[in-house]
Formats: C-alpha cells, sequence, structure tokens
C-alpha cells in the first residue's frame, strides 16, 4: 500500500469534517490516482458518478510471506469454480465452492463479500472459510466486485441506489444468489451472507432488503444499513459511527452476528454497536462473557436474546484488534490470525439459525 494513499485519505477525511468537499473529492481521486492500478479516463468518470469511499488494508502480505491455495486442490476436497452472473449492463464474476460429496441433498449456502482491494480468492484464502465448508458440507459464493464498479473493488454500500431492494449491487447479488439456488442443490432455509468491510456493509444491506433469501448476516468491520447515502455522510459513518438521527434497520431484522476490533482505525467500533441495535431491537435480555483465543487476544461476546429465550445477534469486540478479519490466516490480506475465529463462529451462528416461519 502506497503510504501516500493513506494520508491523502486521511486529508480527505479532514476536509469532509471541515465541509470542503470538492477539496476532499480531489484528495481521493488523488489517492486513486497513485494506487498500483492505473486510472483510465473509464475509471475516472467512474469516479466522477459515484463518489467512491475507499477502505484501506489494516495490514498487508509482506512478498515472503508463505502462500497457500485458497481451498485444497484434491477433488476429494471439493472444487472451486469461476463463473459470471448478469447481462451487459450489471456483470460480476463471482467463484463457488462446492464441498466434496455435494450430490443430491440440499446444502446451506453461504454467500461472502470480500472488503476493498480484495477479490474472492485472497478472500475465500483469508477466511478460511472453504476448508470449513469442506469439514461441514456447504456451498460458498465469493461475488467479485469490478474495478469499473468501483476503482478499489469496494461494493458501493454508500451510494443510496445500492441500498434498496430491486436496485443496484443488492439487486444484482440477490439474483446471483438466486441463480446459484437454482442450479444447485441448496437448501433454501438455509442461505446466509457475511462480509468484511465494505463487505460487511454490503451484506448488513441484503439482510435488511433481501430477507427472504437470507435467514442470518454476519458484519465484521463493517457498517449497519442505511449508515451512509452519500460521500459525506460516509466519511462520518467511518471515522466515529452513523448519525444516531438516521434511520437504521431495526424490527424484523434478521439474526446478524457481528465481529469488530475496537482498535479498528478504518471503520470505527461503534459501527460494530449500530450493527447489532439495527437487529436486536425485539431483545429483552442481553449476556456477556469474555473470551481469550488461542492466539492471545481477548473478545467481549454479547448475545442478545428474545422473551422467549431466542438469539437475535451477537456482537464481538475483538480487544486490541485491527481492520481486519478475526482469527484469519495470513494467507490472504486484511487477517488477524492472533484473534477469535470469526469464521467458525459464524458459522455456528448461521447454522443455528436457520429462516423463520414467514421469511
Amino acid at each position: 500500500m502506497n503510504p501516500d494513499f493513506q494520508q491523502l485519505m486521511q486529508r480527505a477525511t479532514q476536509l469532509t469534517r471541515s465541509g470542503e468537499l470538492q477539496a476532499a473529492t480531489a484528495a481521493i481521486q488523488a489517492a486513486l490516482a497513485g494506487t498500483a492500478h492505473p486510472v483510465t479516463a473509464a475509471t475516472r468518470r467512474t469516479e466522477q458518478d459515484t463518489g467512491n469511499v475507499i477502505d484501506v488494508a489494516a495490514r498487508e502480505v509482506p512478498d515472503e510471506a508463505p502462500t497457500a491455495p485458497a481451498h485444497p486442490q484434491s477433488p476429494a476436497h471439493g472444487r472451486f469454480i469461476a463463473g459470471t452472473h448478469g447481462d451487459a449492463t450489471a456483470r460480476r464474476d463471482f467463484k463457488l465452492y462446492i464441498p466434496p460429496g455435494a450430490g443430491d441433498r440440499p446444502l446451506p449456502l453461504l454467500v461472502m463479500l470480500h472488503g476493498c482491494t480484495q477479490n474472492p480468492d485472497d478472500f475465500a484464502a483469508g477466511t478460511a472459510m472453504n476448508l470449513l465448508a469442506a469439514e461441514q458440507g456447504f456451498y460458498v459464493l465469493y461475488p467479485a466486485q469490478s474495478q469499473q464498479a468501483n476503482p478499489q473493488r469496494c461494493w458501493n454500500w454508500f451510494k443510496h441506489n445500492h441500498q434498496a431492494r430491486g436496485r443496484g449491487e443488492p439487486a444484482l447479488l440477490a439474483s446471483m444468489t438466486r441463480e446459484v439456488m437454482a442450479t444447485y442443490p441448496i437448501d433454501a432455509d438455509r442461505v446466509y451472507v457475511a462480509g468484511l468491510s465494505a463487505g460487511g456493509a454490503m451484506a448488513a444491506i441484503l439482510g435488511d432488503t433481501y430477507p427472504d433469501i437470507f435467514a442470518a448476516v454476519g458484519v465484521h468491520s463493517g457498517l449497519a444499513a442505511g449508515s451512509a447515502t452519500d460521500l459525506p455522510s460516509a466519511f462520518t459513518a467511518m471515522q466515529s459511527g452513523a448519525n444516531p438521527a438516521r434511520p437504521l434497520a431495526s424490527a424484523g431484522a434478521v439474526p446478524t452476528i457481528a465481529f469488530h476490533g475496537d482498535a479498528d482505525n478504518t471503520v470505527h467500533p461503534a459501527n460494530g454497536g449500530q450493527v447489532i441495535a439495527a437487529s436486536a431491537a425485539m431483545a429483552t435480555s442481553v449476556e456477556v462473557d469474555m473470551l481469550t483465543s488461542s492466539g492471545g487476544r481477548t473478545a467481549t461476546r454479547r448475545i442478545h436474546h428474545a422473551a422467549d429465550g431466542t438469539v437475535l445477534a451477537e456482537h464481538w469486540v475483538v480487544h486490541a484488534a485491527p481492520h481486519a478479519w478475526s482469527g484469519g490466516s495470513a494467507t490472504g490480506s486484511y487477517t488477524d490470525p492472533r484473534g477469535p475465529d470469526a469464521s467458525a463462529e459464524m458459522l455456528r451462528f448461521f447454522l443455528a439459525h436457520p429462516r423463520r416461519p414467514g421469511h
């Protein structure tokens, strides 16, 4: 990561806070121009059209870091195939993990949304979700954001035209999910979505807009649905949490598990609490416990219960953790191997929450 990029983004944040939005936009464009991907005329048009918000990586994998496949290569351990969904106006690539022994028996499906600058292979490697899928038997769909839609490959969670049912990226991702469900033997009551950072924010939007598809949601280092609708509100939400006056999804929300490091300098930890507030509006009690991972990080977990004892949400605050997938593998970016295993905990939460009657 170019150090000038982070400095320019910090400058953009300061300018936004002071109300100098034109100068803030120029700083963002300068940051983009300094990245490894050249800015073409088409990219500049995309920037002007979308007003992109860019996440920055909490860590980078050094060149000498060991590499490993995002999934076992042997057919006995499943297959990781590539595909494309959409039409000429809206198209996205994807990778799909098919577990070993998949046949006619309906299996769960987990949709995994990567963060900015990532791709499906990187995200699969960092979360090690395919290894869990091989062990426990479920499909994993990894949609890929295109650089044409966002120069940093961020999902456009902060734009109002990508936050409603039947529109923009939520509609495209829901359609992609439905296509996989129609093509493979998927248990329609056990379809879930999770994501990191911008991907986590988009996962929250999908849970809000398509509760008839997604039975539960996992948001890691992300933001609640409705946290922003434009560039200034996105910077505000990322730096200090969403405006409390902004209406967030709440009543009738799908069960949600959120992970967030309290040392996250990219997306403020307050956003994790707002994700949970949006999903646990009907909670009547909260159970709190402290956990220590094998890597040494401690975490506070709050479990929100309904009056009948049903778990509505889990909120994990990982202490001293940065903007990274907790418990992830160092073979991928945006990972914190020292933390509790977010992949395993999300999977546990998901499988305990099949789709509720009436959704």
